[in-house]
């Protein structure tokens, strides 16, 4: 309980000291805990259903809560700063390990914000492969919390289509929303972590869409050497030898000779590989791999090639910080692939894909509240003395899972003594029974 209060009770001073700013803090604070709670999906009319409930707040109306999360003055930019400042020792080998991929949430309403048919590469054969949905561009925190690797969201932005802004204006508020490209918006965000943690150098994990130079040249001239990313390298890649030694004369060479492309090196380096044991999905795994450095032009720099092989199969992974180790390179990127489970944690678990909501104001913030809590769950997870039990045993698997955390945190805000450490405007003859009920159903 005094982990959870220790986590909440910074986010008062980031709110306006009035009686408005107060309310709005306590409205805040319990909105976070309804999310992570497992007691129903994270609609609005969900969440004030568990603050009547659970909490107590009898004088809390519909109208009220819902032009609260429809608010334009949730200081969204300090919160999160608090938030990254809150994560207990955030470095990994004493860089920033962040993951880049966007992501997208289907909807059914016509005039809900940010909706446009965006194209789903993953989906199934009786799915349409361009669905109504949202579409946004996340960045987040790679960590090892209690021996596992997490996903700990750390900014977003919606994604919109620049024939769509052409053809109407989008607002929000008095700002008009101008276009950008995922690769602007993800400059942004990455400028904004990196002005928070001066001087550390940031490692970007992605896949091959983003692992290109419209995400490397801009970062990499606003942040110098302090960037680097891994990502998986295309098969068509041509790679060149490293520049032999500058005769004297001329313009010394950036590229050496051309060596061929990702896959007619694979067929040559295989007998090459040697065997690595690798924290690789949970376990250390024996693989493998060979590593070779060469130039590349279409990032104009040095790379570090890793092919893994397996069997007939194979993969190239590339870093731009070739002093990374083969293992380091291989384990990063595929602790990418918690990314993935965190968007199903934040659309299933969390509830984010369900909420209905329409106002550009309340789309942002109920999204801005579910990434939020996702983060401080992990968080929590962090500051515990030791890892939860996992609740319900799969073969294979002996590290606690995201539910785990929630349902440990629910005990605690459940506590009797929770209220006195965050009052609420008053009780409810219903909260005892209500905790009694969702620890049956936990």
């Amino acid at each position: 309980m005094f982990i959870l209060h220790s986590l909440l009770k910074e986010f008062k001073e980031d709110f306006a000291h009035s009686r408005k700013g107060d309310e709005r803090s306590t409205w805040f604070i319990y909105t976070i805990i309804a999310i992570i709670i497992p007691f129903t999906s994270s609609k609005t009319s969900n969440l004030l259903r568990c603050l009547q409930t659970l909490f107590g707040f009898g004088v809390m109306t519909g109208r009220r809560y819902y032009t609260f999360m429809a608010s334009p003055k949730i200081p969204w930019k300090k919160l999160w700063k608090r938030v990254w400042k809150t994560i207990p020792d955030p470095f990994t080998d004493g860089k920033l390990i962040t993951v880049l991929d966007d992501c997208i949430n289907p909807k059914i309403g016509k005039k809900v914000f940010a909706c446009h048919k965006f194209f789903d590469h993953a989906a199934k054969a009786n799915q349409s492969k361009y669905p109504w949905s949202q579409n946004f561009v996340v960045i987040g925190l790679l960590k090892v919390i209690k021996g596992r690797w997490a996903f700990l969201p750390m900014a977003f932005r919606f994604y919109h289509l620049k024939k769509d802004l052409n053809n109407k204006t989008l607002s929000m508020g008095k700002q008009e929303i101008q276009f950008q490209t995922k690769f602007e918006q993800a400059v942004d965000m990455f400028i904004e972590i990196a002005n928070c943690f001066e001087g550390v150098d940031i490692i970007t994990v992605t896949d091959s869409w983003f692992g290109n130079k419209g995400l490397w040249k801009p970062l990499r001239k606003a942040l110098g050497s302090r960037f680097n990313m891994i990502s998986r390298l295309r098969v068509n890649s041509n790679l060149f030898a490293l520049p032999g030694e500058y005769p004297g004369k001329g313009r010394p060479r950036s590229y050496g000779e051309k060596l061929g492309n990702a896959s007619s090196l694979a067929g040559k380096y295989r007998s090459l590989a040697k065997e690595l044991s690798v924290n690789l999905y949970g376990k250390v795994r024996s693989v493998m791999a060979y590593e070779e450095i060469f130039t590349i032009k279409t990032l104009k720099c040095q790379i570090k090639v890793v092919w893994v092989f397996r069997k007939n199969q194979w993969v190239a992974l590339f870093s731009t910080d070739t002093t990374l180790s083969i293992e380091k390179i291989i384990e990063y990127y595929g602790a990418r692939w918690k990314i993935e489970a965190g968007f199903k944690e934040l659309k299933r678990d969390i509830g984010s894909a369900e909420t209905q909501t329409r106002n550009p104001f309340a789309v942002t913030n109920h999204l801005q509240f579910c990434m939020m809590a996702t983060s401080l769950t992990w968080i929590y997870a962090d500051q515990l003395e030791k890892a939860p039990n996992r609740r319900h045993a799969i073969k294979g698997r002996k590290h606690f899972a995201f539910s785990d955390i929630r349902r440990r945190i629910a005990e605690d805000a459940l506590d009797d003594n929770f209220d006195r450490l965050f009052p609420v405007p008053r009780k409810s003859t219903l909260k005892s029974l209500a905790c009694t009920l969702l620890r049956m159903a936990a």
